[in-house]
């Protein structure tokens, strides 16, 4: 087995670094992006390195943190942005190398095996050559792993933070890793971690004796996998960047202002989520073949329901199939408090685009590409309606 090069690039509080870099009046404040309180999504989503100083905490209330920080600024969440920096970052690795495979919009794994050679450098000087170019092109700084393996390549960025480049050679693995808690890998969630401390493994090290029957008969096939990759017998390859396969799976979630019961309301909101979904799937070139949509009550009841449908990317489509599974679902006797899209059994679409006059279906990439453009100035709601008031003109004239 040939020893590869692969480094784990993974900015540093994403968000509210681009955020602050984007903004100069905050370069020396602390800042957190967070929820709309006004929305009952008040909660921190992302703070920077000042704000955790603080203490301020993913995941806490804005109260609270404002408890720990009075001076706290607070932002809401700019996506559209963030994918911006995220392909700039991208475009920069891929000056590198082809094998660049995204995890996220913040993390990247880099396979630099075959350009040691041609560009002269260590793995560790072209991670430090990439720290220093992120930070001067872009005003935000990464962590970078450098190993023989993808898990380790992300263990060492994960294990000195922010702003550093740790190294995690074949020869000293086991001795760097294997006394670090097991919930340091990927792989290794909340609930798995607390099944294993019941077993008295607690560790990396700890979890590579277990048997691979047991990890079969306890985690599966993954877990098998897992060991093997923390034993090095288990290769794992960087994806080529230009051969990404789509994703599996593309979805929306929101929050409403307020609880909703009609059916009204909860239309605009599915179509709302449509809108979103239908631009992401054209931005990969992918199709559903299933879209399930989960309800949420202001009891926190969880109502969800899965539909086969005709493989589609259009905003009607989508909105129109969520809204007879909401029929089926939901008896409109108990106010909603959150609704999520989810299209999954995504498939390749090389189809060719229509004009909008000719289908309903073809409204959602002129939507898309108007509203990108020129900013939300159509609602997707008003799709129909606009389809029949443009080939009504169409026909008089």
């Amino acid at each position: 087995m040939k020893e590869r090069t692969i480094l784990h690039s993974d900015v540093n509080n994403f968000f509210a670094s681009v955020e602050s870099s984007t903004r100069p009046e905050l370069k020396d404040k602390p800042v957190a992006v967070t929820g709309n309180p006004k929305k009952r999504t008040g909660i921190i989503l992302a703070k920077n390195e000042i704000a955790k100083k603080y203490g301020v905490k993913t995941g806490q209330a804005i109260w609270e943190a404002k408890n720990l920080c009075p001076d706290l600024v607070c932002l809401p969440p700019h996506y559209d942005l963030y994918e911006q920096i995220s392909e700039r970052l991208h475009n920069l690795y891929l000056s590198y190398t082809n094998f660049v495979e995204p995890l996220g919009l913040d993390e990247c794994w880099l396979d630099v095996t075959d350009s040691l050679k041609y560009l002269g450098k260590s793995g560790k000087e072209i991670a430090n050559e990439i720290r220093d170019k992120v930070k001067a092109e872009l005003g935000i700084t990464v962590s970078v792993g450098v190993s023989f393996s993808k898990i380790f390549a992300k263990l060492g960025s994960d294990m000195k933070k922010p702003d550093a480049t740790t190294e995690i050679p074949l020869s000293k693995f086991k001795d760097m890793t294997y006394p670090l808690p097991l919930n340091s890998i990927v792989g290794i969630g909340h609930r798995l971690e607390k099944k294993f401390t019941k077993m008295n493994v607690q560790t990396i090290g700890d979890f590579v004796k277990l048997s691979d029957e047991f990890l079969q008969n306890f985690m599966g096939k993954t877990g098998v996998e897992l060991k093997g990759k923390l034993t090095n017998t288990f290769e794992e390859n960087v994806l080529d960047y230009y051969s990404l396969p789509p994703p599996k799976s593309i979805g929306n979630g929101t929050t409403t202002i307020q609880d909703i019961i009609k059916r009204e309301d909860i239309k605009k909101t599915i179509f709302f989520l449509a809108e979103k979904v239908s631009a992401r799937m054209i931005k990969h070139k992918v199709l559903a073949g299933t879209l399930s949509v989960t309800l949420k009550t202001n009891k926190l009841q969880r109502l969800a329901k899965a539909s086969k449908i005709h493989p589609t990317q259009s905003i009607n489509d989508l909105a129109n199939e969520a809204m007879n599974i909401v029929d089926k679902l939901y008896k409109y006797n108990v106010p909603i408090r959150a609704i999520r899209l989810r299209a999954s059994s995504l498939t390749s679409s090389n189809a060719k685009q229509l004009s909008i006059f000719e289908s309903e279906k073809d409204v959602s990439k002129p939507l898309v590409e108007i509203n990108k453009k020129y900013g939300k100035i159509f609602l997707a709601s008003d799709s129909a309606s606009f389809l029949n008031t443009a080939k009504h003109s169409q026909e008089e004239d």
